[in-house]
């Protein structure tokens, strides 16, 4: 098998044809559905003549073919695995073809494939060829005319993008219904859903006076799941008028909810399909966080119909262009509506677990790469989450209005073209006047920056002196990098009062906070009149995604964690002394030496306990200790052992001392109000769940009878699934087997439940999880086709279990590598997402390392497909 071929940023030019107007009929049926298509088809202007045509196709069976209505003999086309090519055509002409294809065999799920007996299309980024013929490539945008024919009875529902225009009966009990969509758009943004559907309906009258049709679309069983989906639309396309003045531009709108879906959701132009898990939620069989999420996803999608479908990128290197500016969009969004300091906090959190992990690891890559393999590789965390911490960038270099005018701008400029990160960032220079070239340079070099501080405050002459210095360490294929234009949100605050101080720099006065504009490889701030030593409070909200090193001790850790006026700054000062004391313990276990706690981080913990605080969400945050994942980042080599050792210790030790406090904590936390997924609610079920977590990490009685009688709960998931994690990862057996016998026998007929069933299980600390694992995939509800399946138990026990899937006879790194060479048969995008555990051996020791390659090897062996070719050679590129 010959090995993929990369594709190259430098290698871009315009499409030698391109479609202007795109006619589908789609005869379905689930083994042989006839697909036929009429192209409007031109040469591009940009293109020299006389070129031969070139359009995608895989796994397409062609049955027909004619130019302008003359049907092409054999030898005057070609097709091959990877499309079609016709060496003479006209400038400008229709191009018919006709074909067949297997929906019901698309395991992989791209293009056009059926879930659970109904036929669903995902397109982006590359499904569209699975379909038919075509330039399939977002800088070719087109109208479209879409017939669906179905058959009455399986397939009562037909819907696809934009208005229907026409419907009607045919013989045989079959049907149809033509849709118009007006907006041109790229072939990645085409929807298909047929199949036994039941609707919710509402109406959105936008800004301008105009009525919009809502819809959301489900099997019938789960019409009770989703009002909480319908009313965060109506608030995300509320908000995007109110914060970016984007109106909403077709009759209607509408989601589909799908079982069997690689990604979270996609945002199809006017017809959103949304992985069921992302648009489902009702009280009894939905956390807090789901409700939560189902609010970010559905405003994601929704965002996307102007920053990423009116306003499209011009190649997948721009990818970020569209999905970093939106996830920027759907934070502010989700962070306006509920607690934005703890919204911050958990997207960096998050961020800092995940995307610095990705950064340091053999799959680095810039947030606009250079080149891929397989573009399905690069829906990564870098192009997302880095993508919109950019964004966020930008935001803080010019502030909300001059960003504003920014988005303004090119969202006029370029409304329904293909364009480049280039054309998104001109625009906020042109607004602001700023010159951005050198902040360019954060789409193109990858790692994570890291910014040294150093603070010296001058008595005699009142003066602070702040020292930044930046580098971003080598990554694979980046040996040099450049300085940045790195923005530090600061305050300083003062040692006595515990209050910002008043800023002057360079004999400006800047209040209370400032944005300092780190562009050298380093850079000293003398501010003065500060007439007292300041403890300095260094990247405010995160303003930057670096790593920010400064020499604090404990003492002003603590310090700042009583009264830093950033929440974020606060809940970083407290991540910090905790991880202080957690390098202490690990190296303690490392070395054989007895543990003991820093009175000072259970000191901290009892102020926070003890300390009335009018946001519960953050202080639930505060309360939380870094996750496994986290520290592991923060170690030169990761000893999974030593570090699953000291975050027990530390959680029991702040058990024991504090134990009277916590007990106090759940039970002034604790409501018999009816559920409701709002944000006061939220944060008090969260604080009362942390403390009850805290109490069950030393089995205490009273812990554990609060925590058996919270399984019991009838009228909300959140309670009953953190009771039952937390009984099922104790010692407790003889109340754990009994509950989670009783959950499974309940909830058995809701898929998305028994999801969380699955991820309970095989996240338990105890060794015979593996066992476990194992007999959960024989399980009749689990199957490797159904992506959520996957997550939930094979995702979960790989990236969530770090002290059992990295047991040192290497039995977790085989069941993952057995997977995922079965995987690659079925689903190569879900297999490529579910390696990367095993593509950061080189984070561990050499006997862990030596057993993760090995897997590698053996995957490496197998015929692979572009998707886990490309990820087992980058992992294995430096061994």
């Amino acid at each position: 098998m010959s090995e993929p071929q990369a594709t190259h940023l430098k290698d871009y030019l315009p499409p030698a044809y391109r479609v202007t107007h795109t006619e589908l009929k789609f005869d379905l049926a689930p083994s042989a559905t006839t697909v036929t298509a009429r192209l409007h088809v031109e040469r591009h202007p940009e293109r020299e003549a006389g070129l031969p045509l070139r359009f995608a196709g895989d796994k397409l069976s062609l049955v027909r073919i004619a130019v302008d209505g003359q049907t092409l003999e054999a030898d005057e086309y070609e097709v091959d695995d990877e499309g079609l090519t016709i060496p003479s055509v006209p400038e400008r002409f229709l191009l018919d073809t006709e074909v067949s294809i297997d929906p019901a065999a698309n395991t992989a799920l791209e293009g056009l494939y059926v879930s659970s007996g109904m036929f669903c299309t995902q397109c982006e980024p590359q499904g569209f060829r699975r379909i038919t013929f075509y330039p399939d490539r977002p800088d070719v945008m087109a109208t479209f005319s879409t017939t669906v024919v179905g058959d009455k009875t399986e397939a009562p529902v037909l819907l696809s993008n934009g208005n229907p225009v026409e419907s009607g009966e045919l013989p045989g009990g079959r049907h149809f219904v033509t849709w118009e969509d007006p907006h041109p758009k790229p072939s990645y943004l085409f929807a298909l859903v047929a199949g036994k559907l039941e609707k919710v309906e509402d109406r959105f009258t936008t800004m301008s006076g105009r009525d919009v049709t809502l819809q959301i679309w489900v099997e019938p069983e789960n019409l009770d799941k989703t009002d909480h989906a319908m009313a965060s639309l109506k608030r995300a396309m509320r908000w995007d008028e109110e914060t970016y003045g984007r109106e909403y531009d077709l009759d209607r709108f509408m989601i589909v909810a799908v079982n069997d879906f690689n990604m979270g959701a996609m945002e199809n132009k006017g017809l959103n399909i949304f992985n069921s898990a992302a648009v489902l939620t009702h009280p009894q069989t939905a956390t807090d966080a789901a409700f939560q999420s189902v609010e970010g996803i559905v405003a994601h999608e929704y965002f996307h119909n102007w920053s990423g479908n009116r306003v499209t990128c011009r190649d997948w290197f721009q990818l970020s262009l569209k999905e970093g500016f939106t996830v920027f969009r759907d934070q502010s969004f989700s962070a306006d509506i509920n607690s934005a300091p703890v919204k911050r906090i958990e997207d960096v959190s998050f961020f800092r677990t995940a995307q610095f992990a990705e950064d340091a690891g053999p799959t680095a890559h810039p947030v606009r790469p250079d080149h891929y393999i397989e573009i399905s590789n690069f829906y990564t965390l870098t192009i997302y989450e880095k993508g919109a911490e950019i964004v966020r960038m930008l935001r803080h270099l010019l502030g909300w209005e001059t960003f504003r005018q920014g988005s303004d701008l090119y969202f006029a400029r370029f409304d329904g073209q293909a364009v480049t990160i280039e054309d998104f960032v001109d625009c906020m220079a042109e607004v602001s006047g700023l010159d951005l070239s050198q902040f360019m340079r954060w789409y193109s070099q990858a790692g994570t920056p890291e910014i040294d501080a150093h603070g010296e405050y001058d008595y005699a002459k009142c003066e602070y002196h702040l020292r930044l210095s930046q580098r971003t360490p080598p990554t694979p294929g980046q040996a040099e990098k450049q300085p940045l234009h790195i923005p530090v949100r600061m305050g300083l605050v003062g040692t006595k009062s515990g209050n910002d101080m008043a800023l002057t720099l360079d004999g400006e006065s800047l209040g209370h906070e400032t944005v300092l504009h780190l562009r050298d490889t380093e850079q000293t701030y003398v501010f003065t009149g500060i007439d007292e030593a300041p403890t300095p409070s260094l990247l405010r909200g995160f303003s930057a995604p670096v790593y920010l090193r400064y020499p604090y001790s404990r003492e002003e850790l603590s310090f700042l964690l009583t009264h830093d006026a950033d929440d974020f700054n606060r809940w970083d000062a407290g991540q910090r002394l905790t991880m202080l004391a957690l390098d202490d313990l690990i190296a303690a276990h490392r070395n054989g030496v007895e543990k003991v706690m820093d009175s000072r981080v259970i000191d901290a913990y009892r102020r926070l306990l003890t300390t009335e605080t009018d946001d519960k969400a953050v202080l639930a945050e505060m309360l939380t200790l870094p996750s496994e994942a986290y520290i592991a980042e923060q170690q030169p080599m990761v000893d999974v052992d030593a570090i699953h050792a000291a975050r027990v210790f530390v959680k029991q030790s702040l058990a024991t001392a504090l134990r009277d406090e916590f007990l106090a904590m759940h039970e002034a936390h604790r409501s018999d109000e009816p559920y409701a997924p709002e944000p006061d609610q939220i944060a008090r079920r969260r604080v009362k769940n942390v403390a009850l977590e805290y109490l069950m990490s030393i089995e205490d009685e009273e812990g554990v009878a609060l925590a058996e009688a919270q399984v019991d709960a009838e009228d909300n998931m959140t309670d009953v699934r953190a009771a039952l994690t937390m009984l099922v990862h104790s010692s407790r057996s003889d109340i754990a087997e009994p509950a989670l016998k009783a959950f499974g026998e309940k909830w058995a007929h809701d898929p998305l439940v028994m999801n969380q069933w699955f991820t309970i299980q095989v996240t338990r600390p105890q060794e015979d999880v593996l066992e476990r694992v194992k007999y959960l995939m024989a399980h009749p509800l689990f199957s490797l086709k159904n992506p959520n399946k996957v997550r939930a138990l094979i995702g979960a026990f790989a990236a969530q279990n770090r002290v059992n899937f990295h047991r040192l006879d290497g039995e977790g790194y085989r069941l993952l590598a057995d997977v995922v060479i079965e995987l690659n048969r079925l689903n190569p995008e879900i297999a490529a997402r579910i390696i990367t555990p095993l593509t950061r051996w080189q984070r561990f020791d050499e006997q862990r390392q030596a057993l993760m390659k090995a897997e590698l090897e053996r995957i490496r062996a197998e015929e692979l497909s572009p998707n886990v070719f490309e990820m087992v050679e980058r992992a294995l590129a430096e061994a």
